[in-house]
């Protein structure tokens, strides 16, 4: 991805020395023949009873076993499916070899949210996706158990040091936003001498972290350990400071900095223009996870309200689908489902959410679309009537395409529907700065390689760029935009 990536991947004399020793204790053989480790995991029957974080995560010797069926490939493919660059092979190895401490230096190297990437990144499908056990009929190594574990290790002995940093170069730059694209930029650039102030429109830093992921999988308190990090090496956070309205573009240049990293996210929430969508009682999974994630909404002491009921549906088949509907089994729904438009097959969800949905009693209507919601005297939803679909031939993305089926309408009983059908950008920053390009969908427009903008000294990743994306993709842009504006800048 750039030099700061390739200087990361080169092994020393030393490290060669002991990989080769690692090679040399076990045959291909041995190694292909240790089963993928397994997550420990919580009882549904108990999980659904409180916040508490579903994976348990690796013990010691299951990490160590588990790293050790890596092959250490010549040419490792897992480091090209990585969208921050991380040297896994190198991280897992340390691990193998019982140095937990030198496998979470490899993993912040690169990643500034390690023990976040660990728990909430689709490694199925990026990192693990291009594993060699995939060609020997496999399961892949558990790359995304072993980041979590190495770093939670270091979290959890209190052993942890900050990346080296570079003297202050005297620049200056600003941050918009605090989900993992700021974080993974603000990173970087501090490393490199940059002072670095983020601004967040809430009263939480972390974002798409804090507001839009539930603590059964991502606990906060993980969030504010590689927070805390970075406000250590000196990155500086402004909370309740809303960018297009508290300041301005002209305030930020005001201030001296020479530089901007947009990374505002898409929180506006999407909804499906269907009749009965503004009876109470339906809403989007933005505003009932922030409610609930963010403002405390059900917990004791707070008086943040939250919208409960006995019978849920939440419409979609996402990540984030899949976090309301569990987060609603939590607030005391004795029955919750999924309504999906096309089969369980072409769900995007993770597969272990899907699973873990199913043992806490989450119910699947796929193949099924709402066209109405009905509400009672007082305005409430009370049903949902829902078009039966079929699958046709595949659309752009290659998912077969749900057709209707004539007639057959069923209509279903619900006190509670929580939409989570996609998102959009917000509009605040795009359309408060003249000249700023954007594209059709309200997205920021830039540069495919640089993440560079019409404006010169503005750069942006993340959601506001992609529409939606995923944690590591977010981050991966925070990586390329560093790069790209400390080669701008470092030219001037």
């Amino acid at each position: 991805m750039n030099n700061d990536n390739q200087q990361s991947n080169t092994i020393s004399p030393r490290d060669a020395k002991w990989r080769e020793e690692l090679r040399n204790s076990m045959s291909a053989k041995q190694r292909t023949a240790i089963p993928r480790a397994k997550m420990p995991e919580l009882d549904p029957a108990f999980r659904v009873t409180c916040s508490a974080e579903v994976n348990q995560g690796l013990s010691q010797g299951q990490a160590m076993l588990e790293a050790s069926r890596c092959m250490d490939c010549p040419d490792p493919q897992c480091v090209t499916g990585c969208p921050v660059g991380i040297n896994i092979p190198g991280f897992i190895k340390n691990i193998e070899r019982g140095h937990f401490h030198e496998a979470a230096v490899v993993l912040k190297e690169t990643s500034a949210l390690p023990a976040v990437c660990g728990r909430v990144c689709p490694q199925e499908r990026q990192c693990e996706s291009r594993c060699i056990y995939h060609k020997m009929k496999k399961q892949p190594v558990a790359i995304g158990y072993l980041e979590r574990f190495a770093a939670d290790t270091e979290r959890l002995s209190g052993t942890g040091e900050l990346p080296a940093r570079l003297a202050p170069n005297g620049k200056k730059v600003a941050v918009v936003g605090s989900g993992p694209a700021s974080l993974s930029f603000a990173g970087d650039m501090i490393r490199r001498g940059y002072e670095v102030t983020v601004y967040e429109a809430l009263h939480e830093i972390g974002g798409v972290l804090k507001y839009g992921i539930p603590e059964f999988r991502l606990p906060n308190a993980v969030v504010d350990v590689e927070i805390d990090a970075l406000a250590a090496q000196g990155v500086k956070f402004v909370k309740d400071c809303v960018i297009g309205k508290t300041l301005n573009y002209d305030d930020l240049l005001n201030l001296g900095f020479d530089g901007i990293f947009v990374a505002s996210g898409a929180g506006l929430p999407r909804f499906m223009g269907i009749p009965g969508e503004n009876f109470i009682g339906v809403l989007s999974s933005n505003e009932y996870l922030t409610r609930i994630n963010l403002m405390g909404a059900g917990r004791p002491g707070w008086a943040t309200p939250a919208p409960a009921g006995k019978r849920v549906a939440v419409i979609g088949g996402g990540n984030t689908a899949m976090d309301s509907v569990r987060t609603a089994r939590r607030m005391g729904a004795e029955e919750a489902f999924i309504v999906y438009r096309r089969s369980e097959a072409e769900m995007p969800a993770r597969v272990e959410e899907v699973k873990h949905a199913k043992e806490e009693g989450v119910k699947f209507l796929t193949l099924h679309n709402p066209v109405e919601y009905l509400a009672d005297e007082n305005g409430h939803v009370r049903a949902m009537r829902v078009q039966r679909m079929e699958l046709g031939d595949p659309d752009e993305s290659g998912r077969r395409s749900p057709v209707p089926v004539e007639g057959a309408i069923d209509e279903i009983p619900v006190d509670l529907v929580i939409v989570s059908v996609g998102v959009s950008p917000n509009p605040l920053i795009p359309d408060s700065i003249e000249g700023l390009e954007v594209t059709r969908r309200g997205t920021i427009a830039v540069n495919d390689l640089t993440l560079q903008s019409s404006l010169p000294l503005i750069f942006a990743g993340g959601d506001i760029v992609r529409g939606g994306a995923t944690v590591i993709l977010a981050m991966g842009d925070g990586r390329r935009a560093a790069q790209s504006m400390h080669e701008t800048l470092s030219a001037r």
